[in-house]
Formats: structure tokens, C-alpha cells, sequence
């Protein structure tokens, strides 16, 4: 992909609109429907590698997923861009709606709108999770730890951060086993 292909005007404007668009969350759903499936500017395995970069790095996944985007697309300063036009936009339209909050609090299809946002955010997390994982390598270490994960976060409720850091040195060694047994 050029640098030059994607001007920052329309970086700007392309994740101010994910930003405006993601209530309810699923950003990195927002942002693969908006980046990779609709204006091309990313193939799959390139957004998804970002997005397991952004998951690993500290910080917010979406802010880091968005500087992997800009730096991408148009180096130094489009990630600058693209955090700027993610972040600035909903964060004036919070100010604006908290500060009217009281107004609107009892309009019954304003809720009934934000659920409805809220759920289609839930089915776009869960198709980028799928992506996901149907890019994992069909061998045994990687679905366990795929399926470990899955079970003691999404079942048993376990916190993510020590079920990842207990799970990772298993992962680690088995993915070395397997590229040294492949080599």
C-alpha cells in the first residue's frame, strides 16, 4: 500500500466517522467494516495483524489499532491523524450530550436506539473474533490455548489479564516447538 494513496483528510474523516458510529463499543468491528471491507485501504491479514498487535501493546486497543491504521496508511503523521479523528470527534459529542442528558433521559426510543447500537456493536466484535480465529493454524497448541482462553474468560469468568500471562509462556514454547519441528 502507497502512503500517499489515502489523504488525511479522509483518514480524519474516515475514523471520526468510526468514532461517532461505535457506540456501544466494538471499535475494532466499527473500524475492520469501515477500513478493510468498505473503503479497502487494508487487506484482512493486514488489519488482523494489527489488531493483534494493538491487543498486545499497553494502552487502549482501539488507540493503539488506530495508530497501527495511520502509520500504515500515511506514516508518523496519519497516526496522528487517525487518533485525533477517532478520539476528538465522540469525545465533543459526550460533552454535548451529557450536558443535555437530563433533557432526553426520559425518551422512551432513544434507549431503544442505543440498545439496538449496542447490539449490532456485539455482532461486529463477534464477526472479527471469528476472522480471527479462523486465521489460527489448524494445530492442536494454538486451538487449546484459543479454546483455554475462551473457557476461563468468557465461562468461568476469570480475570484476562492473569489467565493471558499464565497461558502465554505454554503458547510461547509450543509455537517455537513448532516452527523448529517445521524447520
Amino acid at each position: 500500500m502507497s502512503e500517499s494513496r489515502v489523504s488525511l483528510p479522509a483518514l480524519v474523516v474516515a475514523f471520526a466517522k468510526i468514532g461517532l458510529m461505535s457506540f456501544g463499543g466494538a471499535l475494532s468491528g466499527w473500524m475492520h467494516s469501515e477500513i478493510v471491507t468498505r473503503r479497502q485501504w487494508l487487506d484482512e491479514t493486514d488489519f488482523l495483524n494489527g489488531l493483534a498487535f494493538a491487543q498486545i501493546m499497553p494502552g487502549a486497543n482501539v488507540a493503539n489499532l488506530s495508530l497501527y491504521i495511520g502509520r500504515r496508511l500515511r506514516g508518523g503523521v496519519g497516526a496522528v491523524a487517525a487518533l485525533l479523528g477517532m478520539l476528538l470527534p465522540p469525545m465533543v459529542l459526550v460533552v454535548v450530550l451529557a450536558a443535555a442528558y437530563e433533557a432526553v433521559d426520559g425518551v422512551a426510543w432513544l434507549h431503544r436506539f442505543i440498545d439496538g447500537v449496542a447490539a449490532a456493536a456485539v455482532g461486529l466484535t463477534a464477526m472479527v473474533g471469528l476472522r480471527a480465529a479462523r486465521r489460527v493454524e489448524r494445530r492442536i497448541a494454538p486451538l487449546a490455548a484459543m479454546l483455554a482462553v475462551f473457557v476461563a474468560v468468557g465461562l468461568l469468568n476469570w480475570p484476562m489479564v492473569p489467565v493471558v500471562l499464565a497461558l502465554t509462556p505454554f503458547s510461547v514454547a509450543a509455537a517455537w516447538r513448532d516452527v523448529h519441528a517445521d524447520a
